[in-house]
Parts: C-alpha cells; sequence; structure tokens
C-alpha cells in the first residue's frame, strides 16, 4: 500500500468535500436546513464547530482512501474512484438519509435532497480519491531456477 499517496488522496478528498459541502449544502440546499432550526445549527452558529468538521472529515477521508486502497483492482483510477464513490453513496443514501429522515423531523423533501446530495457528494469523492491513489510499486522479484548458474 502507497501510504503517501493515500494521505494525499486523503487530504484531497477532505478539501473537495469541503468545497463540495460549502457549495451544495451551505448554499444550493441551505435554504432547506433552515427550515429546521430545532435539528440543524443555525448559520451563525456553525464557524464554532469547523474545526470539528473537518477533523472528522479528514478523519473519514483516511478510512474511505484506506478502503479505496483494499479495494483497488489495478484499472483506471477515475473510474475505479467512481465506482467506489458511488457504492459508498448508496451505503449513504441507504443508511444515512434514510435513517435521519426516519429519526428526525425533516419533510420528505430534505431526506431527498440529502439523499441526492451525499450520492453525489462521495461521487466526487471516489474521483478524488482515484484520481490521486496510485499503489506502491512493488519490487521485481528474480525467480532462481534450479540447475542456473550464480
Amino acid at each position: 500500500m502507497n501510504y503517501a499517496r493515500l494521505g494525499l488522496a486523503a487530504v484531497a478528498a477532505t478539501i473537495g468535500d469541503g468545497v463540495y459541502g460549502y457549495v451544495v449544502y451551505g448554499h444550493i440546499i441551505g435554504s432547506e436546513f433552515a427550515k429546521y432550526p430545532s435539528i440543524y445549527r443555525s448559520g451563525e452558529s456553525q464557524p464554532a464547530f469547523l474545526p470539528l468538521m473537518f477533523v472528522g472529515l479528514l478523519f473519514a477521508m483516511l478510512i474511505a482512501s484506506y478502503l479505496y486502497a483494499k479495494g483497488y483492482e489495478g484499472g483506471n483510477g477515475m473510474q475505479e474512484g467512481m465506482r467506489f464513490g458511488v457504492l459508498i453513496g448508496l451505503l449513504m443514501v441507504g443508511y444515512a438519509a434514510n435513517v435521519n429522515y426516519a429519526q428526525m423531523n425533516i419533510g420528505k423533501r430534505m431526506a431527498a435532497y440529502y439523499a441526492l446530495a451525499s450520492l453525489v457528494e462521495w461521487v466526487v469523492v471516489g474521483i478524488v480519491i482515484g484520481s490521486i491513489y496510485r499503489p506502491a510499486s512493488r519490487p521485481v522479484t528474480r525467480v532462481r531456477l534450479p540447475g542456473a548458474g550464480v
């Protein structure tokens, strides 16, 4: 496993996810979150929690990069990253989006936005990870044939 590339992929994915979150969750569907003030923090109170959020994102992206590296099949990085992102995105839709809808007092529209945004988010993250991660090059192993000279 190429740990340097894994770390680089995790940092890039954290940055990419942060930008995606700012644009999508903060601006495109931000007004939908505002409809649920008893569940989601207000825009004014969120900055105090940004350091914790980014530490959590980096941790999650380290784990995601590791999972990607373990499942890497040797193909085109972007394609494998997209496949990985779709799978993780579907996991998030099935688990997080549906569980949040079942447990939180949010509307169907918010749940649908959350599900779609999560799926696209993880496709983007997968593509970033897949574009950066490369396995460590393996040393060439020389095979000695019986009876061959030294």
